[in-house]
């Protein structure tokens, strides 16, 4: 599912402008990256409903050259069943456990951490199951910044289900009882098809685009 035009040249506005003004040492050059980035601001602010002051300032905590954010998930079963949690800030919508990976941490530690954070269970990660650009994946709303988002298959290894201040509930669910209110800017019910298909057979290649 393609992305409207506005949102990708906004985006690649913004990433030209943040990394224009990690590298220049000209004063009139800064000025004109700032520009830019003002310029993506409005654009994003124009097409939405958020208030072009909140992306302004979102664009200039942005430092260094620009890259795509990494977002992991997990995905762990139970007697055929996937682990989900419900996402407070997403009005309890349910997802995979998961969020963005922080530093000083691989990816892998990144996402069992957030399975113990957000569920309670203990994991040991097995497979990198897919590498999906999220602009390609059809999720909703849009972002404003190019993410990377890793999916972890994960063998339970401990821990009891727990809530926690991110999740509200802890269920699990077969391939025909996924909820209805998803937290689709986290995960499509196509990733979660893909995630049950990945478990069943371990031998498929990770996935990517």
């Amino acid at each position: 599912m393609s992305e409207p035009d506005w949102l990708v040249w906004a985006r690649e506005i913004q990433g030209i402008a943040q990394s224009g003004l990690a590298f220049t040492k000209d004063h009139y050059d800064r000025e004109r990256y700032e520009q830019l980035r003002g310029l993506a601001a409005r654009m994003m602010a124009d097409n939405s409903d958020l208030d072009v002051t909140r992306i302004e300032a979102l664009f200039a905590g942005q430092e260094g050259y620009a890259t795509p954010k990494i977002d992991v998930r997990g995905a762990a079963f139970r007697d055929g069943k996937i682990l989900m949690v419900r996402e407070i800030v997403d009005a309890d919508r349910w997802t995979l456990p998961g969020g963005w990976a922080d530093v000083n941490l691989s990816a892998a530690e990144n996402v069992a951490k957030e399975m113990v954070e957000e569920s309670g269970f203990i994991v040991t990660v097995t497979k990198l199951a897919a590498a999906w650009d999220r602009s390609k994946q059809g999720h909703v709303p849009p972002g404003p910044f190019s993410t990377l988002k890793l999916f972890f298959l994960c063998d339970m290894t401990g821990g009891s289900p727990r809530a926690s201040s991110e999740t509200s509930e802890i269920g699990f669910f077969g391939a025909d009882e996924i909820p209805q209110d998803l937290s689709i800017g986290r995960v499509t019910p196509w990733q979660i098809q893909r995630m049950f298909a990945h478990h069943a057979n371990p031998g498929l290649p990770t996935e990517f685009e």
